[in-house]
Formats: C-alpha cells, structure tokens, sequence
C-alpha cells in the first residue's frame, strides 16, 4: 500500500492516471506529447506507477502500451472508505465507469498464495461464487467445453462461453456472453485470460478482457477490481467482502 500512496501523492502521476483513464493503452510517446517535461521525466514517474501497479504494459509489435489498473486503488477502497461511504463512491465510481470505451482491460494483483490455490479458487465454482457476486462458475475446464455462469438453484443465468486454452495452474483462456441483462447479452463475445505467475511465496495474477467493441457497455469489465479484490481478501484471510453488490445474486456459498 505504501507504494500505491506514494504514486498518488505526486500530481504529475495522478494526471498520467487521469490521461490513461481518458484514453486507455497509450505509448510513451502519446503520453510525452500531453506534459510539458522531458521523455525521461515521464518514463521516470511511468515506472513509479508501474513499480505500485497502477499502470501496466503490454508489448503491441514494436510499441509499448499503458493501460490504467484500478485494481490497487480497490484495496484501498475495501480496506478503508467502504465502511464508511460505500453508497456515495459507489455512486461516483458509476459515473466514472461510464464515461470508459476501451477495447482492451488489464487488471494485475498480487495474492499470497500458491498457483494450485490460486488455480483451485479461480475454477471450483462454490470458492468462485464466494467473490464473483455470489454467482458460480461451473465447467469441466478442458478445451473446448461450454463454461456458464449463474445462481445455482436459483435459475438465474448470468453468463456463458467456451474453454479456448488451459494450462493449469497457469493459465486459462475463455469467450464469454453475458446474459445478466439485455444491454450486456446484446454486447456479444468477450474474452477473459487469467495468467498465473508464482513470486516468491506469492502469485502475481493478470486478468485481460478483450475483444470488447468500442463503447462496449461497463457492466461487462466494471465489476473486475471487486472481485479480483474480493479473490486476493478470501485467499489470504478467508473472510468476505461485505461491500453492497459484492455478493448481490447470493450468499457466497456460505
């Protein structure tokens, strides 16, 4: 935490946050061209946002890309302003997810825990239902197969895909519809990658929503920082997230 502090006390980084925020995925260049400092100055405080998580990068050919991570800033949210102003910066966290039109989203955290448990967590669907808004995930996780998404026993169907790529306990790639609503069904096929790499006694996960359209409506990756949050509170002190909605379609199989 100490790190994602120091990142956001520097007004220079907050408004690299910001441009990243507007405009998702820019190189350094981009970036170079919005502040009135040298190249060195902005990679200097893009590797401090880099070093607490807050921007990420991906290799597109020759071009390094920085994406915007808000999943840091929900620790933070979680750990101290939810018991106190859940409502009101939930409503303001609403209005900003509306205003994102990216293709692409990428989320990292880091999780003590082992790639097994981490794996474990990701695909039994009564663990999943414990973060991922109370819903299960349910699967056979072999290529190919149908993967769906809903309340069991409750009959309500949120979501379905197909298994593209397993490697367990590294890596899982699959499409999915969401089927909450008629706004996100009539989105079509997504894809969600989640990469699993072991740090020492920890795992750094990456999660990768993908082949959105422009515009594509929030509500199909806006939930992502709760629950990648709400994985990390339960894999490291078993506890649940009592954050409204974060267990809206059930109890989180308890």
């Amino acid at each position: 935490m100490d790190l994602v502090f120091k990142a956001l006390s520097d007004p220079t980084r907050r408004s690299l946050l910001d441009e990243l925020f507007r405009e998702d995925g820019q190189t350094l260049s981009m970036l170079e061209d919005r502040f009135s400092m040298s190249r060195f100055g902005v990679m200097k405080h893009l590797k401090l946002l880099e070093d607490a998580g807050l921007v990420v990068t991906r290799r597109r050919g020759r071009e390094k890309l920085h994406f915007l991570n808000p999943v840091p800033i929900r620790l933070v949210h979680d750990r101290w302003v939810s018991k106190y102003a859940e409502p009101w910066v939930a409503g303001l966290s609403d209005i900003r997810q509306r205003l994102e039109n990216d293709m692409e989203k990428i989320y990292e955290i880091y999780i003590r825990t082992t790639p097994e448990r981490l794996w474990e967590a990701i695909t039994d669907p009564v663990i999943r239902s414990r973060y991922n808004f109370g819903a299960a995930v349910n699967s056979d996780w072999k290529v190919g197969s149908t993967l769906t998404m809903g309340v069991s026993g409750g009959g309500i169907e949120l979501g379905e895909g197909e298994i593209l790529e397993v490697d367990p306990p590294k890596r899982l790639v699959h499409t999915m519809v969401a089927l909450w609503s008629d706004e996100v069904r009539s989105e079509g096929t997504t894809r969600v990658t989640w990469d699993v790499e072991q740090v020492a006694d920890s795992c750094h996960l990456t999660v990768t929503h993908d082949q959105l359209r422009e515009g594509a409506n929030n509500e199909l990756f806006g939930g992502w920082p709760m629950i990648l949050s709400g994985l990390k509170t339960w894999l490291e002190s078993g506890q649940l997230l009592t954050t409204p909605g974060s267990l809206m379609y059930g109890s989180g199989g308890a």
